[in-house]
């Protein structure tokens, strides 16, 4: 496909006079784990691992988020089972990730630094699945799906982090309940829970898999990680599979009193450096930028954001573009990042098809920030409101301009002003 060059739109789109910028910090208070590697191993004496024999094997589910000190956690749970005489198997439990593929989901994984030399123990990407039975939900008869390998084992522990999911709101969202039913169900798994939870009710949908899961495959439980704003891990806790629907609820409450946010509900623009699935299974985490862009979820009330411009993927990403739809311009370097084949299994499992479509290309970051602020309306340098991030979960710095900073001035701290330049069309910010 050919976008227009600068050449065909540099015509179209007058010049617009840029705002200066003022490059701040943004740090909430947040609480720690004094000890995270020492806490795992406590916590898990709370899953029933005493129940199982010696030499038995056990499946550690690991997803495809890009969880703060993740390969040192699988490590300690991979060493604390080998020290209990048990066979640890880390199984990647991440449904339709990695192009819905076993060398995909490897790839992934080393991308976060998960390997059999790294943890310790071998992996076992294998997408076959075994059909549990069929629920039926609202109506709709849904099919059970788990790992084979994972059934396989004596016991299944996962590991995963529980916060605001991207695509819902309810009492349980991401977490060690959506890691066990679609995570583990591979992409046959991810993709009959999002059918048929788009139409019902995610929440119902989850609970009523769970429970088929729960009865039919050696789920023991798992261990739950809430993080700050600054993505370090502030509570850690061992949770069994017949607490799960207990014990999220409250764990998604601090994590969403814990997360990381904007300093503000209301903006014109935010330009986003990166997105990627290690930062959201939508690219950009929604509960950030307020869009679902999903069937019969509503969007955030806030914040409430009249343009995004995302300007690239994440090298760990490994070319899944999804979310990219979430965003209203891009750029040419971004769309050369995608590969179609990934984005496209991810969006054709979730459902929601909206998250991988092309929004307006530009060939670079000149003629992107210039026709975003062309769209603004009544465009004032003086007055607008933007904010430039890396990513969505590293916001304890950022680039804003003038007016923004008067809004939220007693949130941050100024560390420099500065001008936007461009060079050869990429943006550059130079200290005044």
């Amino acid at each position: 496909m050919e976008f227009p060059t600068r050449a065909h739109v540099d015509d179209l789109i007058d010049p617009q006079p840029l705002p200066p910028f003022v490059r701040v910090a943004y740090e909430p208070s947040a609480e720690t784990v004094s000890d995270p590697l020492e806490t795992i191993r406590s916590e898990l004496d709370e899953l029933p691992l005493d129940d199982l024999e010696a030499g038995s094997t056990v499946a550690v589910g690991v997803g495809s988020r890009g969880i703060h000190h993740l390969e040192a956690y699988v490590e300690e749970i991979v060493s604390a089972l080998q020290t209990r005489d048990l066979k640890p198997l880390v199984v990647p439990a991440m449904g339709s990730h990695g192009g819905a593929t076993s060398e995909g989901q490897l790839e992934l994984l080393e991308a976060l630094g998960v390997t059999e030399s790294s943890v310790g123990a071998p992996i076992d990407a294998d997408m076959a699945v075994d059909e549990l039975g069929e629920v039926t939900v609202g109506g709709t008869e849904t099919t059970v799906s788990f790992s084979s390998v994972a059934r396989e084992a004596d016991g299944v522990v996962v590991l995963n982090r529980v916060k605001p999911h991207t695509n819902f709101t309810g009492k349980l969202e991401s977490g060690l309940c959506k890691m066990s039913v679609v995570g583990l169900g591979k992409q046959p798994g991810a993709k009959s829970f999002h059918s048929t939870a788009i139409r019902h009710g995610y929440v119902e949908t989850m609970e009523a898999l769970l429970s088929v899961v729960r009865e039919e495959t050696p789920l023991l439980g798992g261990i739950a990680l809430v993080e700050n704003f600054d993505e370090e891990t502030a509570h850690i806790e061992g949770v069994s599979a017949s607490a799960f629907e207990q014990r999220e609820p409250e764990l998604l409450a601090r994590a969403r009193a814990e997360m990381a946010t904007l300093p503000t509900d209301d903006l014109d623009l935010l330009v986003v450096d990166e997105i990627g699935k290690e930062i959201s299974g939508a690219g950009m985490d929604t509960n950030v930028i307020g869009r679902y862009q999903v069937l019969n979820a509503p969007d955030p009330e806030t914040p409430a954001i009249d343009l995004i411009y995302a300007r690239g993927l994440t090298e760990r990403t490994k070319g899944n573009g999804n979310g990219i739809g979430l965003s209203d311009i891009t750029r040419r370097d971004a769309i050369e990042q995608l590969d179609l084949q990934k984005t496209y299994a991810n969006a054709l499992t979730s459902g929601s098809l909206s998250k991988a479509q092309l929004p307006v290309v530009a060939p670079d970051d000149e003629l992107a920030i210039r026709t975003s602020l062309s769209a603004l309306g009544g465009y004032d340098p003086e007055t607008v409101t933007i904010a430039w991030i890396e990513n969505t979960t590293e916001l304890s710095e950022m680039h804003v301009s003038p007016a923004l900073l008067e809004e939220i001035s007693d949130d941050v701290t100024v560390l420099e002003r500065e001008r936007l330049e461009f060079e050869d069309g990429t943006r550059a910010f130079v200290s005044e």
